[in-house]
Order: structure tokens, then C-alpha cells, then sequence
């Protein structure tokens, strides 16, 4: 059954929470999709009036907020041998190679990586255990984590709500291209986001004064 087909058997306080423990858990570092969960979700809000798009978009801010927040105390108390645990368990998403490649992005970028990490599904995942590791000061995490957090969580959710209300729209005046046309408007609205998000980064890694 398709993930959006089985949402609309559940209540929305159940769709809600779904969605917020779900992208709370992959904020922690557990691999799960929470953007299919969250994406799903909102369409489905675009379609059942029964749930309410600002409440989904506060469920998954708090869910990411929180996530990221437990993952980071986690990461911090557990140090590197909790990587390496990780990595045991998760050898597909914490191999030594990514945990190499998110490290280097949180040493050039800092609270950047976390901020934009939240756009990238594999440092979504380790933004907040790695930063804890790399004892990143809290009050500089939290900043990033709740403006990543709302930007990711409420964008994503308000973006695809508004494609499922044109796409219903429009296909009922043009059938099934109404429903090609609004569903490539919300994919090319996420890509942009999400290819800002990386040049920023690249942009912020070139301004950085090089040590001799």
C-alpha cells in the first residue's frame, strides 16, 4: 500500500503525530524517510479538509526542533564511539565516508551545515548527533536547528499543499495535464531550495580566509 494510500485510513491527530515523531526520530539519526512521511502528508491535507496544514507544518517543526535537539545530547554524551556504533548498525547511511564527509562540512561551516543540512537528507541525519560530537556550542546549534527546522519542516509542507491545491484545480479544467504541470512546479520549487541551500555552503566555503 502507498504511503499516502494508507495516511488517509488514519485520523489527522494520527497523521500529526506520525509526522512529527517519524522526522523526530530521523532528526536524531535514525534513517528514516521523514520527507516522503511530511510530502505525502501535505498532500493529502490538500485534499481532506480534516487536516489542518499549519498544525502538519507545527508537527514536523517540533518533531525536526526536537529531533535534532535529542540527537545532539545524545551525540555529545557518546562521543565518537557513538559513530562508530552507528556505523554498525547503519552501515549503508554512517559509513566511515559520509561520517568523513558531514565532518568536514561541520568544521568549514558550523552552524551552516546544520542550518543547511536540513535540506540534505544525509546530513539531516547526522546534523545533530555529529554536532553534538564535535561539541558545537548549544546555544549556536539551537539557532540553526529551529531556523533550519521551521524553513525545512513549513516550506516543505506549504509548498506541496499549495501544488496539491492547483493541481485538483487544474485538473479538473485540464485533466491530467493540469496534474504533470503542478506537480513539476512543486519538484522544480523544492530542487531550487535545495540547490540554494548547497551554493550558499559553497559560497561561505570559499569566503573563509585559507590558512597559510
Amino acid at each position: 500500500m502507498h504511503v499516502q494510500e494508507w495516511l488517509e485510513t488514519v485520523p489527522a491527530v494520527a497523521v500529526y503525530a506520525l509526522v512529527g515523531v517519524v522526522i523526530g526520530l530521523e532528526s536524531l539519526g535514525i534513517p528514516l524517510p521523514g520527507e516522503i512521511i511530511l510530502v505525502s502528508s501535505a498532500l493529502l491535507a490538500s485534499q481532506h479538509g480534516d487536516i489542518d496544514p499549519v498544525v502538519l507544518g507545527a508537527s514536523a517543526t517540533a518533531g525536526a526542533i526536537i529531533g535534532d535537539s535529542i540527537g545532539y545530547a545524545i551525540g555529545r554524551r557518546g562521543g565518537r564511539p557513538l559513530l562508530a556504533w552507528l556505523g554498525k548498525k547503519f552501515p549503508k547511511h554512517f559509513s566511515e565516508g559520509h561520517i568523513a564527509t558531514a565532518e568536514r562540512s561541520f568544521e568549514k561551516w558550523g552552524m551552516w551545515a546544520v542550518f543547511f543540512g536540513r535540506f540534505v537528507a544525509l546530513l539531516r541525519i547526522f546534523a545533530g548527533p555529529l554536532a553534538g560530537v564535535l561539541r558545537m556550542p548549544y546555544w549556536k546549534f539551537l539557532i540553526a536547528n529551529v531556523l533550519g527546522g521551521i524553513l525545512w519542516a513549513g516550506g516543505t509542507t506549504a509548498v506541496i499543499y499549495y501544488v496539491g491545491i492547483v493541481a485538483e484545480s487544474w485538473l479538473k479544467r485540464f485533466s491530467w495535464l493540469g496534474l504533470v504541470a503542478a506537480v513539476l512546479v512543486g519538484v522544480t520549487s523544492m530542487l531550487v531550495l535545495k540547490r540554494k541551500a548547497k551554493k550558499a555552503g559553497e559560497n561561505r566555503e570559499v569566503a573563509e580566509p585559507q590558512v597559510p
